[in-house]
């Protein structure tokens, strides 16, 4: 079985934006994970946020598994987000204007009900803080990869 990375919204608007200070970052990421057979999966949410700027005829939609949001990904979403509406009554959790339902917890619901995501990247650092909480109580089965760290430090390759 082929593994799998999800890819939020942050990731594709750093992969498409020449300008921005991680598209370099972005670019290296697809490209390892492009070269070593992982199958790259994105949200129809992340598409959608995506397209509140950009166009989705953009997106590398030949390199993505678009994945919808249905009825299990639902139900996960809500004991994730039971679990962060927990930590943010009990102070556990501060998070910067974050609609928690909405956008985090539905896309870390879609990257732990599909069977083969190992990975989800991003460069969000409020949704890192998000998934550190999950982590500690739930446990997801994926790792989060923050684009501000780049792909050789993560996955050990020396940069030659």
């Amino acid at each position: 079985m082929r593994k799998g990375v999800f890819c939020d919204t942050g990731f594709l608007i750093r992969l498409l934006d020449k300008n921005d200070p991680l598209h370099a970052n972005a670019r290296a990421y697809f490209r390892y994970f492009t070269e070593n057979d992982f199958d790259l999966l994105v949200s129809t949410i992340a598409i959608a946020e995506y397209c509140t700027g950009g166009n989705v005829h953009d997106l590398p939609l030949k390199n993505l598994q678009i994945v919808p949001f249905n009825l299990n990904h639902a139900q996960r979403t809500g004991e994730f987000a039971r679990i962060i509406f927990q930590a943010k009554r009990t102070n556990n959790l501060t998070v910067a204007n974050r609609n928690i339902i909405p956008n985090d917890t539905k896309l870390f619901a879609q990257a732990d009900r599909e069977k083969t995501v190992e990975y989800y990247l991003s460069s969000d650092t409020e949704s890192q803080k998000i998934y550190n909480v999950l982590k500690e109580i739930d446990r997801p089965k994926f790792q989060f990869l923050n684009l501000n760290t780049p792909h050789n430090q993560i996955f050990g390759i020396l940069d030659l």
